[in-house]
């Protein structure tokens, strides 16, 4: 935690993506509710949103264990700004280390 004043900020973790396995990212994905939030970042106009701007019938608690997931598996980076904690797609990077798999995302039917 960084300390600042006498509240503290929330340092979020991003993995390396080459220590991603394709197992991790499609474990990732295999939930609907982190492809909804998945897409749901995708489709933002900012390039950012954070996990009250998604509209899930979901506790605080598991919406933040969704948000993790996608962390841990290379698909998101998170930064706080203020109160919020923003999130934006790895695109690129998550391109390189596994071609194709984010236009599958994005084009299959919900």
């Amino acid at each position: 935690m960084v300390s600042i004043g006498s509240m503290a900020a929330k340092e979020y973790t991003h993995p390396e993506l080459s220590q991603v396995t394709l197992n991790a990212a499609l474990q990732a994905l295999s939930d609907p509710a982190r492809v909804t939030i998945l897409r749901a970042v995708i489709e933002s106009e900012k390039g950012e949103i954070s996990c009250n701007e998604i509209p899930l019938q979901l506790s605080k608690g598991t919406v933040s264990h969704h948000f993790e997931a996608l962390r841990d598996a290379g698909l998101i980076r998170t930064r706080v700004e203020g109160t919020k904690c923003l999130s934006s797609l790895r695109r690129e990077e998550f391109e390189e280390r596994f071609p194709g798999l984010l236009r599958l995302v994005e084009s299959e039917v919900v």
